[in-house]
């Protein structure tokens, strides 16, 4: 997929208006500063910026349990505090709080990455971005790990209709546990997980986590230890997703973009700089089928935003000059105001010998799966109503 390939942008600029709350470390805010340092450097005019339509209730309801998201309809923080029983079913409380508009946050993240799955199924792009997507924690009746709706499980079953296999690959420094229990019993989704692993949120993703039934072998968990950098991740990446992209030969890549595996993250232990994180964007992008990258998790705001606007330009074949120009939010990059998120001299724990044993050990698994496995031919089903009409460019001077 080469520099000319056609790239739909989603961004909703409310996104940024919603607060988990002042001493939350999810900070939904760090969308919109990636969405200005997009702009600055003029990345918006070489793509089709597109407003997302908000989900429905209907439409998240193809994943979550019709009392789950109407309870995410009618909680606010009050709701929450006089009903605490009632509350614990749905929410961990201190990592999902009840914040206000929490429900229409998710309709924009989840709207977003639903129709961006219609724009690669209708062969309207080639690679779909969707910052404020890539909520990968929440299961299918409740919420997990800051993340409420999972976006990125609408988004698959919406490429399902069209696309015969998907390959879901996460990135983020914590395992894709919602996603792949979401796919875990089947052979059409492959999900791929490379997080940190031993006493470590959500504690899920040992290499032996393979999948059940149909599905078995068709969940891939590469379980890495702290510290590990550019070099090292970039060793065992190109060998496992190479090996997976030969393997299963999917039609579509959906690709859960988290940025706390970068250095430096509040939560997060690895040690990848900004180019290390956003190289493994660029090989997914050579394999040259169509491309979904979405957001996920970052704690270190103002690393998230440099990281996720870099990406941007490495998905469109844009080069950037390193040096940041002038934003609204041009204060939070200080004092090198530079394009840049270095490693650090942290050490790394992850040694050759360990991760040559986790290639091996996925090798083994991946050629126990048929190439290319089946599917029977059936019809396609037909789109939700409206779902066929294209939502309305952005006007550049909405641009926040």
């Amino acid at each position: 997929m080469g520099q000319g390939s056609r790239v739909s942008y989603f961004y909703d600029q409310e996104v940024g208006n919603y607060t988990y709350g002042y001493d939350h470390c999810m900070k939904p805010f760090r969308i919109r500063m990636a969405h200005d340092i997009i702009a600055s450097y003029g990345l918006d005019k070489k793509m089709t910026v597109l407003q997302p339509p908000r989900a429905t209730a209907h439409e998240m309801t193809q994943f979550h349990t019709d009392e789950y998201i109407e309870y995410l309809r009618r909680v606010t923080p009050e709701v929450a505090e006089i009903m605490p029983s009632y509350n614990e079913c749905f929410l961990p409380l201190l990592d999902c709080p009840p914040f206000d508009g929490v429900y229409e946050f998710c309709t924009i993240s989840a709207g977003g990455s639903m129709a961006g799955a219609r724009r690669i199924n209708h062969g309207e792009a080639d690679i779909v971005i969707n910052w404020a997507g890539g909520l990968h924690h929440a299961k299918k009746g409740e919420a997990s790990g800051f993340c409420y709706v999972n976006d990125i499980v609408l988004a698959i079953l919406e490429l399902l209709r069209y696309h015969q296999r998907i390959v879901y690959l996460d990135i983020d420094v914590h395992h894709g546990d919602g996603v792949e229990e979401a796919f875990y019993t089947t052979d059409r989704v492959m999900s791929v997980s490379f997080h940190q692993f031993g006493n470590f949120f959500p504690g899920t993703g040992d290499v032996k986590d393979v999948g059940v039934e149909r599905g078995k072998y068709y969940a891939v968990n590469v379980p890495l230890r702290e510290g590990i950098d550019d070099e090292t991740y970039e060793f065992i990446f190109r060998r496992v997703m190479r090996d997976v992209m030969e393997t299963f030969r999917p039609s579509a890549v959906v690709m859960q973009c988290g940025t706390d595996s970068l250095s430096g993250d509040r939560l997060g232990c690895f040690n990848l700089s900004m180019q290390g994180h956003a190289a493994c964007v660029e090989f997914m992008k050579s394999f040259g089928v169509p491309l979904f990258c979405l957001g996920g998790g970052g704690y270190t705001i103002r690393n998230v935003a440099r990281t996720w606007a870099y990406e941007t330009a490495v998905l469109l074949g844009e080069k950037l000059d390193p040096s940041l120009p002038y934003n609204d939010y041009y204060d939070f990059f200080g004092p090198e105001y530079t394009l840049d998120v270095p490693a650090s001299n942290m050490t790394n724990m992850n040694t050759r010998q360990q991760l040559e044993q986790l290639c091996s050990e996925i090798h083994e698994h991946l050629h126990r799966i048929p190439h290319a496995p089946s599917v029977q031919m059936q019809q396609v089903p037909r789109d939700w109503p409206g779902e066929s009409e294209e939502s309305d460019d952005l006007p550049a001077t909405d641009s926040d």
